[in-house]
């Protein structure tokens, strides 16, 4: 009994919700009374249950307890969850740092766009509805070669529509060497199977011939697809057939050839030393009749899934009722568009496109940034070392290309290689490195000039 009574002399002196409601260590907050309320009780009943579940623990500041318990929880929720990272993984397209970094003219019409109304859909010489891909489709046009275009939310979306528009319900012979996966336990057979076709699977993994795909092609069949293994390799002992082998096969049968390029690239990016990407306009040459990439891997837009091609598909594509559940916003058809327009003039693209600006950086310039760091630390019981090292495009793109690299390698007398990486971590803006042989490091390509001075002021409270 006197253990019920102790508990019930706790609960007395967590104070009511009126009187919760009252404190001024919530007044800052704008929150009305109505949710305040809510997250009181909520937080309330939790240290109700934290006290029954161990009465006999220290419980003599109950109700500061209780007062910063609230208070925290309002922070967190006033406090925005999507924050500005600072990559220092070297990584370009860091699917979880939200890959490609918009360039200056993409942020203004995204601002644009945000601010007012537009003419989404709307024709401002007839006043009659219009469509949305209008926004972007003649430039697609122009920078591939293509009839016709249209825009989704992304790639995966837009291999999904290609074939429910195209082979709904029929059989699509596709490679074994060509059924990837990707991030997020994308597979292309799932794809496929939720496009509502029959997927064919022909060949084996490393050898498929053009007789296979002859074999496979029967009165069911309604296209034939092809998949640029973007994420991986097969090396050895391998065959693969060309779209320039594919095409007349398929043309013969009356076949459409769908060809998901991944990531998409516009330009040569060789120089850069990013090689043997196929580019979108050199695909469309091939005749192929749909080509689908990404918008924010090479192409360095918004997330999104581009479809170019021959204009009988891609109006049939257009017509289809998930074309609209798939569709982009606003804010997507502002950014690409501003985007794309950078492309006319690719000369340019290295001091106006985030993701060329960084392959285009030497490793001179690089060792200068990493220097003027180092020069700016007072820390006595950091050692900092510059390290030739690697990057890489990420996303899936080009996983056998390393991009030469300058890293500074960071040792502490204070802090292991763990504990300074969650440090960093917590710093505002977050800094994101990563761990190698019991060294933090930090990937100079892909940290921006204008964010060394906050990798400099972190690296100093630390």
């Amino acid at each position: 009994m006197k253990s019920t009574i102790d508990l019930q002399k706790l609960y007395r002196t967590i104070r009511s919700v009126q009187q919760l409601l009252q404190n001024a260590a919530f007044s800052g907050f704008p929150i009305s009374d109505y949710f305040l309320k809510q997250i009181i009780q909520q937080e309330t009943q939790k240290l109700r249950n934290q006290i029954s579940r161990n009465p006999r623990a220290e419980n003599n500041n109950i109700s500061s307890q209780l007062i910063e318990n609230i208070a925290s929880r309002l922070e967190k929720i006033f406090t925005p969850s999507l924050k500005r990272v600072i990559n220092a993984t070297g990584i370009i397209l860091h699917t979880n740092l939200g890959r490609a970094p918009l360039a200056d003219v993409a942020k203004a019409a995204l601002l644009r766009s945000v601010e007012n109304y537009n003419n989404l859909e709307i024709n401002l010489d007839s006043g009659e509805r219009g469509e949305r891909n209008q926004h972007i489709e003649e430039l697609l046009c122009l920078l591939t070669g293509a009839e016709a275009a249209v825009v989704v939310n992304n790639n995966a979306a837009a291999v999904l529509l290609c074939l429910n528009s195209l082979a709904n319900r029929k059989e699509v012979p596709v490679s074994r060497g060509e059924l990837v996966e990707i991030g997020g336990s994308y597979r292309m057979p799932d794809v496929m199977k939720a496009s509502g076709v029959k997927m064919v699977e022909i060949g084996t993994t490393n050898k498929t011939h053009l007789k296979d795909y002859e074999k496979a092609i029967n009165a069911k069949t309604a296209a034939i697809l092809k998949v640029h293994t973007s994420n991986y390799r097969i090396k050895g002992f391998v065959k693969e057939i060309s779209l320039a082998e594919i095409v007349p096969l398929a043309h013969k049968n009356n076949l459409p050839v769908i060809y998901d390029m991944g990531s998409g690239a516009l330009v040569n990016l060789s120089k850069y030393g990013v090689k043997d990407e196929p580019l979108a306009g050199d695909v469309v040459k091939t005749d192929v009749d749909v080509v689908s990439f990404s918008g924010d891997k090479l192409l360095g837009g918004p997330q999104s899934g581009i479809i170019v091609g021959k204009k009988k598909f891609i109006e049939r594509i257009r017509k289809n009722h998930l074309a609209r559940a798939l569709r982009c916003d606003k804010l997507t058809f502002a950014v690409l568009e501003a985007t794309l327009k950078l492309y006319l003039n690719s000369e340019a693209l290295p001091s106006q496109l985030p993701i060329i600006s960084m392959l285009s950086l030497s490793l001179n310039q690089l060792k200068k940034r990493g220097d003027l760091i180092k020069e700016k630390i007072n820390s006595k019981h950091l050692h900092i070392d510059m390290r030739k090292t690697s990057s890489q495009m990420g996303s899936g793109t080009l996983p056998l290309i390393e991009i030469p690299s300058m890293a500074l390698a960071i040792q502490s007398e204070k802090y292991s290689a763990q504990k300074l990486a969650a440090k960093l971590r917590k710093n505002q803006p977050p800094i994101i490195g990563y761990i190698r042989d019991e060294n933090y490091f930090l990937n100079l390509r892909t940290i921006r000039e204008d964010e060394l001075p906050f990798v400099i002021k972190a690296l100093n409270k630390l």
